[in-house]
């Protein structure tokens, strides 16, 4: 298991609002949803979450974004049922449609982007954590699954086209048609889950998910560099194989311009470790 490791704490930066926290530290941008004890989403938290993806994509000092429930019960429940039963559906039209909007700005960052998923993580919460690049669940803290079925409506926030993408088409239909809930072991196996924390407490699981994140940001590691290879795989995997190769190459040729790429090589001929600056 994964090991939270004291430093020097720098100066951060926080934003307060209502239902999105966001705290910046270490390079590393941390997002918040705060409407516990459940998480559930409304059009104003969507709203709040694409303003603080937008606040950690244009951040020059950011280079990961770690994405969390407020609490130690849930990770998010989903959207608000009780809002959504007190809309119109032309209102529940958009608010999916906004939904969609934010968690691809999310998905499209080119900056690594963690889940941490401290509790259970269900419906349009999996549908949040999906958005993310990697996915750290605490041991023991919940289930997941879309259970929207269930409801009689589907998973309308991106489920049906991200869960067939991570765990192949006939899986993702049979756990969507039953409406299965199962624990973070078998999201592991299902490829949802990247790494399971044993933790005793919600802080210390979050200790050790920032702990991992900082192995992302400078002078250990080059940023850019891993912002542009998720860029690669995801935007490549939803275009024509030459096209991706194409943007490989063009992606390739940005970092190759860049400060990190001569460090990293200049590092390399002398036999030393690389200092890169994000940059």
């Amino acid at each position: 298991m994964a090991k939270a490791e004291a430093k020097v704490q720098e100066p951060t930066a926080e934003v307060n609002s209502s239902l999105v926290q966001y705290h910046t530290q270490e390079g590393v941008a941390l997002l918040t949803l705060n409407d516990p004890p459940a998480n559930t989403y409304s059009y104003e938290m969507m709203g709040e979450l694409d303003r603080a993806i937008l606040a950690a994509r244009m951040d020059e000092n950011v280079h990961v974004i770690v994405i969390t429930g407020q609490g130690e019960k849930f990770f998010c429940a989903g959207a608000n049922i009780s809002m959504l039963s007190s809309v119109t559906p032309e209102f529940k039209y958009y608010f999916c449609l906004h939904a969609n909007e934010t968690l691809s700005r999310l998905e499209q960052t080119p900056k690594l982007v963690i889940a941490a998923i401290n509790g259970h993580c269900v419906g349009g919460g999996l549908e949040v954590a999906m958005a993310a690049d990697i996915r750290i669940a605490r041991k023991g803290a919940g289930k997941m699954g879309l259970p929207e079925v269930s409801l009689g409506v589907l998973p309308g926030t991106g489920g049906t086209q991200r869960l067939a993408r991570v765990i192949g088409k006939s899986r993702a239909i049979e756990l969507m048609a039953t409406g299965e809930l199962f624990d973070f072991v078998k999201g592991a196996e299902l490829g949802l889950v990247n790494h399971i924390y044993e933790a005793a407490t919600g802080e210390a699981f979050m200790a050790q998910v920032m702990n991992y994140a900082r192995q992302f940001t400078p002078p250990g590691k080059a940023a850019r560099a891993v912002g542009r290879i998720k860029r690669s795989v995801q935007s490549g995997a939803e275009i024509p194989f030459e096209s991706a190769l194409a943007l490989e190459r063009e992606l390739q040729q940005q970092l190759f311009q860049s400060e990190d790429a001569k460090e990293g090589m200049q590092a390399y001929n002398e036999k030393r470790k690389p200092q890169f600056k994000g940059a």
